[in-house]
């Protein structure tokens, strides 16, 4: 089952492989999190649409619209595509740890689509 939302973001990216992305720029992400899992519970779904739709939110109204350069989630480290994912999947899955989209999850999969031509994907095991 998969939800999907979307985040602006301000960043910089340190490292001269980077080039004109090292000045400060904004970027759009549509995000998908698909939630993997052996069984359908009695009422026939994986996870709630809406539970799945909100936690996902939640998760991403801490980087919505913000700049982040000052977030502590990526203090000392670039926050390229790859690491935005990993901090978001990273996140839904203490989110499923934490019960709040019930017991069946095995995995899940949170894709960043920069452009319709590229994105990246991070798996994660709650």
């Amino acid at each position: 089952m998969t939800v999907r939302d979307r985040i602006m973001i301000a960043h910089s990216l340190a490292g001269d492989e980077f080039g004109p992305a090292q000045r400060l720029h904004g970027a759009t992400y549509v995000v998908e999190a698909g939630f993997r899992g052996e069984a359908l519970d009695d009422a026939g779904v994986l996870v709630d649409i809406g539970k799945a739709a909100s936690e996902l939110r939640t998760v991403l109204a801490d980087l919505d619209y913000r700049n982040l350069d000052e977030s502590p989630a990526f203090a000392g480290r670039n926050s390229t595509t790859e690491v935005i994912a990993q901090v978001v999947g990273d996140a839904l899955a203490d989110r499923v740890r934490a019960g709040a989209l019930g017991t069946g999850i095995a995995s899940l999969v949170v894709t960043l689509r920069e452009s319709d031509v590229a994105w990246v994907s991070y798996e994660a095991v709650p």
